[in-house]
């Protein structure tokens, strides 16, 4: 299937591993122009020999998304090194606190928002402009299935609730201006480096069987290839219905059924 964006510029944030590697990867093989970055660079040489290898363009750069001075630099930085930003994808996120209401401070529950929401909502306001002007854009920002419904921290569970929000009331009003903006939730997704890789190296292999046995249908984690691939639909000519969605990738594992 021909998703018809080659040549077309996407930035991909928290791009060297994970879902964000998977999402840069699977966007290069439609040919499109790729920008990733990450606070860590160690994975940049890696990534960026992957990418040119699909005969794209690519740019790293190097910035943290909970500073907003960063986030502004990093839009500068690509707009300036491959042109204005067709497909933005919201990759960056993570629990910082992991408790309850008696164990999340005020600051706690601000730097939970700043690394889950408030980069993604400024990198969507700086690239939106460009993206109405000619009535062409895709944003994806990557949500959870904790922002759909009860389950995970407080801080975590609050704040990609607001991601789905955010993502839902902006794609209405932008509608009509070819501007589409989605949300993706995946469940329990395994892959190097990642939180789940650490719960199955931490613990025994009876807890994590008990784990697998009481919350995933599938009787296995999940891996980032479904949800980049979902990524590089929602991010191209195919997908020009689908806007305000929320949609869930998890081999069942979430309990809701709208």
């Amino acid at each position: 299937m021909d998703l018809g964006i080659k040549g077309k510029i996407a930035l991909v944030t928290g791009g060297t591993r994970g879902l964000g590697r998977e999402s840069a990867l699977s966007l290069a093989r439609e040919g499109v122009d790729v920008a990733i970055c990450a606070r860590d660079t160690s994975g940049f040489l890696n990534i960026e020999k992957e990418l040119k290898s699909l005969n794209v363009r690519v740019v790293t750069i190097k910035a943290d998304i909970m500073s907003i001075a960063e986030v502004d630099n990093l839009f500068d930085e690509v707009v300036q090194r491959l042109g204005n930003i067709d497909i933005l994808v919201n990759n960056v996120g993570g629990s910082l606190v992991r408790g309850d209401i008696e164990d999340t401070s005020l600051e706690d529950l601000k730097s939970t928002f700043q690394l889950n929401v408030f980069g993604a909502y400024q990198l969507m306001k700086s690239s939106i402009p460009a993206m109405k002007n000619n009535q062409w854009g895709r944003i994806v920002n990557i949500a959870s299935i904790w922002g759909r419904e009860s389950g995970g921290f407080l801080g975590y569970v609050s704040a990609k609730a607001a991601l789905i929000a955010i993502t839902k009331t902006a794609a209405i009003s932008l509608a009509k201006s070819g501007v589409l903006i989605n949300s993706i939730a995946p469940g329990s997704i395994a892959h190097p480096g990642g939180s789940w890789e650490r719960f199955q190296q931490e613990n025994s292999p009876d807890v994590v069987k008990t784990f697998i046995d009481a919350n995933l249908p599938m009787g296995k984690f999940g891996w980032p290839g479904p949800v980049a691939d979902l990524v590089a639909f929602l991010s191209s000519e195919r997908a020009g219905m689908i806007t305000g969605a929320s949609i869930v990738v998890d081999g069942g594992q979430s309990k809701s059924i709208i």
